[in-house]
């Protein structure tokens, strides 16, 4: 812990942002070559380290035609243009590899229509102006960042005959209602006017032409033309001081006070433009994108710390040929020494290599990654996170050279290509090697994002990691004044009453926001993300604001964000000590029992929220009752069996028993025909949750559906259905916690 150093992870980001680094750009690429240097290090590097590339879809703006938003006045005439780049306040805002703000995948086209605000896009929003008797066929919609994903709301602008999309990020979401240039960055940490955040408009993650296959020369591609996913109609993101020129010239009817923002105007619904205000009354606005798709190689670069021994290592090996390691013999046979592990592993030794043996090749996987790319500099996203990384890889690198330390299981160091267009790099290397993976990862460690800013530390995970998270948390000095721990610390900010616990910390869910996503919902892998953020008490901001813009330097992190790095240290930290403890530990320190929670939970919430519908259609909630109460009773006797063997001298192979009941629960959660309609999404406890009631998310959204229709209709059947679904699953769970010689 000692060993992680502030400046040192302060320099990382410094090089890291120094030039922008969008996927599969030439600057990408250097950051390759940097990780397989680092990694390659003499005296600071890993094991092995090698890149991997796949050929994949991205989505660029024309060079040639930059995407323009006109208005367009009564004779066709354009009498006003947004601005197509941002203020270059720093001098980094400018430079050649600067890509024009656009919407990632978004169709070329050049609509034009009456404007019409449309707050944030959702659904219930066009129906709200329809209820208002505005006319959608032939419009553009004006939409604000937040409430639904980028790409949905294009999706649902067009089924409602809306001709183009404009997406603007509103300062009262992101700059708590501030907006003049004295009042932003440089100023302060809050986005200047001209900030456009950049983004992928794709529904799925994953490279689009090839779905469930790994992007390689040998898979199938779907066809263009069958390519789902994309937003059906031209999109593109503007920043709030065109939005402000737009919609404070709005005409009609006041936009409900939920709708209204902080542009200093209040918000009307039009369609079109007031007589009174800066442009004529029938003037329209014009959206023309001019996106490309493009084949580009993105890499992946893995490096690879060779584990000692699972799941601890011996001191010697009798004769006998069965015994895998002695101290679970029992053969009077004399025991020979073992030759201590080589310091490097062969050279063919790759994630991708053959079997080798036990104690050569230990096959248990801790993974710890985080993309590369940034749609500009990306300081702090991804960069802080990757400065964390090549630490802590250094740290441990060094530890390994200088034959002073070797982890139990393997640790697996991971720079995604391609994240920022859909999950890209991580999907493919899941695909590629989804059995081993499903077969030996113990967990998933992400750390995309790590400093947001430098209040308190945020979690999200699945919840046997609450426990591993809690123990290194609670060892760990906090930044800043005072002598609390991490995890003291955090308690302030994000808590929760837990009937086992009382008042322990919050730790959030994982959606499908970081390259976490492949590994829980599409693998089944115990997963968390890990970083620094701000008090939410003091500002509204749904994220730092200069989020995906050219605002996003090295500068921005240095002043506002996290002045002497002490918040990246404390990532640094406890990530560090995660990672020990779960490729250290003689017992992985997953802690099954902490899902009983979750499950009683998401019960309750269906006993209450769904109960008395549920009886009105025939449909009994006995059968889930009775799968939660056997999953509880195997998970406390599983604990109850680990506690027993922990005060012994436990034979080594009832270890790594019990070791893999632990690391395979997650994956008894999955369900691949759960959901149809979810690309990659399995899990039967994380899948994307439509419907109002917080329960299981299959449940609740067949529940949500069917709740208008008749019984005995097929939405009532899928409600039946989900039920099963969670009920096998419970109890699949339960079995696998069980004795194994106890089916």
């Amino acid at each position: 812990m000692e060993q992680l150093d502030a400046h040192r992870i302060r320099e990382n980001l410094r090089e890291l942002s120094r030039e922008p680094h969008l996927a599969s750009s030439p600057r990408d690429e250097d950051l390759v070559q940097l990780l397989l240097q680092r990694w390659k290090d003499p005296e600071s590097g890993l094991d092995s380290a090698e890149a991997s590339t796949y050929e994949v879809l991205l989505s660029f703006p024309s060079q040639e035609q930059p995407n323009v938003v006109d208005i367009v006045g009564p004779t066709g005439g354009i009498i006003h243009s947004c601005h197509r780049t941002e203020e270059n306040v720093t001098g980094e805002q400018g430079g050649p590899d600067v890509v024009q703000p656009y919407a990632a995948y978004a169709p070329s086209g050049t609509p034009q229509g009456l404007l019409v605000y449309a707050n944030r896009g959702a659904e219930e929003d066009f129906k709200e102006l329809q209820t208002q008797g505005i006319k959608l066929e032939g419009t553009i919609a004006l939409t604000r960042y937040g409430g639904v994903g980028r790409g949905a709301k294009a999706v649902n602008a067009a089924k409602h005959g809306i001709a183009g999309v404009l997406v603007y990020t509103d300062p009262a979401d992101i700059n708590d209602g501030l907006s003049s240039p004295d009042e932003t960055f440089p100023n302060s940490w809050y986005l200047p006017p001209s900030g456009v955040e950049r983004g992928s408009y794709y529904e799925y993650f994953g490279d689009p032409l090839t779905p469930y296959l790994p992007a390689v020369p040998s898979s199938f591609r779907v066809d263009l033309a069958n390519v789902s996913g994309f937003p059906p109609i031209p999109t593109q993101p503007i920043g709030f001081q065109d939005a402000r020129d737009l919609l404070c010239n709005l005409n009609g009817t006041l936009a409900p006070a939920t709708w209204q923002g902080a542009l200093g105007c209040h918000y009307r619904l039009g369609p079109g433009f007031r007589a009174d205000g800066d442009f004529p009354a029938d003037s329209q606005v014009n959206v023309s994108v001019y996106n490309r798709l493009e084949l580009r190689n993105s890499s992946n670069v893995l490096g690879i710390i060779r584990g000692a021994v699972e799941p601890g290592e011996p001191s010697s090996c009798c004769l006998h040929p069965r015994p895998l390691l002695c101290s679970g013999c029992r053969c009077p046979h004399p025991a020979l020494p073992l030759p201590p592990p080589s310091p490097a592993p062969p050279a063919h030794l790759s994630l991708s290599s053959g079997s080798l043996p036990l104690f050569l090749w230990p096959d248990r996987y801790v993974l710890y990654g985080n993309h590369r790319d940034s749609w500009v500099h990306g300081a702090v996203d991804p960069s802080s996170g990757t400065a964390i990384l090549l630490e802590l890889s250094r740290v441990l690198g060094t530890l390994l050279k200088k034959g002073t330390w070797r982890p139990r299981r393997s640790i697996v160091f991971a720079s995604w290509g391609a994240e920022e267009f859909g999950l890209i790099g991580s999907t493919e290397f899941t695909e590629e090697f989804f059995n081993k993976l499903q077969e030996r990862t113990v967990a998933y460690i992400n750390v995309d994002i790590s400093v947001f800013a430098n209040a308190t530390l945020r979690v999200q995970g699945t919840p046997p990691v609450q426990s591993v998270v809690f123990s290194a948390t609670k060892e760990i000095r906090s930044p800043g004044p005072g002598d609390l721990s991490i995890y003291d610390n955090w308690i302030r900010y994000f808590n929760r009453s837990s009937p086992v616990y009382g008042l322990v910390p919050s730790l959030g869910s994982l959606g499908a926001g970081s390259d976490y996503a492949p590994f829980i919902h599409f693998l089944g892998i115990s997963s968390m993300d890990i970083a620094y953020t701000y008090d939410r008490s003091k500002t509204s901001a749904r994220i730092y604001p200069t989020y995906h813009t050219a605002f996003d330097t090295f500068d921005y992190v240095d002043k506002f964000l996290d002045p002497g790095f002490s918040s990246h240290q404390a990532v640094a930290r406890t990530a560090g000590s995660v990672i020990l403890r779960l490729s250290d530990s003689f017992f992985l320190p997953l802690k099954v029992s902490d899902y009983s929670e979750t499950l009683r939970s998401f019960l309750q919430a269906a006993q209450q929220d769904l109960g008395a519908l549920l009886e009105q259609h025939s449909i009994s909630l006995g059968p889930l009752v009775t799968a939660v109460e056997k999953f509880e009773a195997e998970a406390a006797a599983l604990g109850q069996r680990i506690s027993t063997l922990q005060k012994g001298s436990p034979d080594p192979l009832q270890v790594r028993m019990l070791n893999d009941q632990l690391m395979l629960l997650e994956r008894t959660f999955l369900n691949p025909r759960a959901f149809p309609e979810e690309r990659y999404y399995s899990h039967v406890l994380w899948a994307p949750r439509t419907g109002s009631v917080v329960t299981f998310p299959g449940l609740s959204n067949a529940c949500s559906r069917a709740r208008d229709t008749a019984s005995g209709s097929e939405a009532w059947a899928e409600v039946q259905r989900q039920l099963s679904i969670v009920v096998t699953a419970l109890e699949g769970a339960a079995a696998t916690l069980r004795p194994v010689a106890d089916l």
